[in-house]
């Protein structure tokens, strides 16, 4: 018989992956952290038996999270990330030359080293000098720090359970807004509409109770099984359909899905969610 992961959601869905081989295997102050070789999707991390991102389809989620907000946003000098543990999102980031500075604040210092270690071909940027990662509680550091306000926030966080929970409530967004500049943009993937109906909603209004504008937008991440998957972008001023023409034409050659269309086609609200918010 065949190795398989499965992940089961709610008791009602399952997605599951053929395993050629574990690669990593251990046990965190915060969670399970594993690392295995799928045959459809190469290396592949779980985080608690949860899918976090694999080498075939993680530019997906990456591109997503950080692109429309990095093309967008008026200065993308200072960038705030919280979580990113596999380092795919500091990746996009600095990407962009116009970035001096990227603080990514991760809570699981093991999930960075596994990371490191098994999953090279995301985390490429780790060596960037512009990249100062911190080891703390994203929770405790956005309500804490005494830092310059930051252009762009990135949340790349897991599902609202374990050690992420605190990462989805209102006071932990308020700490990103204090942490914000008045121009900035707050990105954060915001689960499946499918499978997290009132999660996705309370995190869209609730973002749009602090900041005054959040705009979810749409895609997919194969390996998270739903067919359906969010962002959602805040601000205070920013236009997310206002792409500064120069940083695309230059980031475009770079990534495997985000481009211009992808990126205009992503605000289109589906129906029933476009009803449901303006209730």
């Amino acid at each position: 018989m065949a190795d398989w992961h499965d992940e089961v959601f709610n008791d009602r869905v399952r997605f599951g992956l053929k395993i050629r081989r574990s690669l990593y295997s251990g046990q965190s102050p915060y969670q399970k952290i594993d690392i295995f070789e799928s045959e459809q999707f190469g290396r592949t991390l779980t985080l608690d038996g949860i899918y976090m991102t694999s080498e075939g389809d993680e530019y997906f989620y990456h591109e997503m999270l950080v692109h429309p907000a990095m093309t967008t946003a008026p200065l993308i000098r200072r960038i705030l990330i919280i979580g990113g543990g596999d380092g795919g999102t500091a990746r996009e980031v600095l990407r962009y030359s116009e970035v001096e500075r990227v603080v990514m604040v991760e809570i699981d210092s093991m999930v960075v080293e596994a990371c490191k270690e098994y999953l090279p071909s995301i985390g490429t940027a780790w060596d960037d000098p512009r990249l100062e990662v911190v080891i703390q509680d994203g929770v405790a550091y956005v309500k804490e720090a005494q830092e310059e306000p930051f252009d762009v926030i990135l949340l790349d966080g897991s599902d609202p359970v374990g050690p992420a929970e605190g990462l989805f409530g209102e006071d932990f967004y308020h700490g990103c807004e204090r942490l914000l500049q008045p121009e900035g943009v707050f990105a954060l993937q915001s689960e499946s509409p499918v499978l997290f109906w009132d999660v996705f909603l309370s995190i869209v209004r609730t973002l749009r109770k602090i900041f005054g504008r959040a705009d979810p937008y749409f895609g997919s991440v194969p390996i998270y099984g739903a067919g359906m998957w969010t962002w959602t972008y805040a601000t205070r001023s920013v236009d997310p359909m206002m792409i500064i023409g120069e940083r695309i034409e230059r980031v475009e050659p770079l990534t495997r899905y985000y481009n211009r269309e992808i990126h205009e086609a992503a605000f289109a609200l589906p129906t029933e969610i476009k009803k449901e918010l303006e209730r």
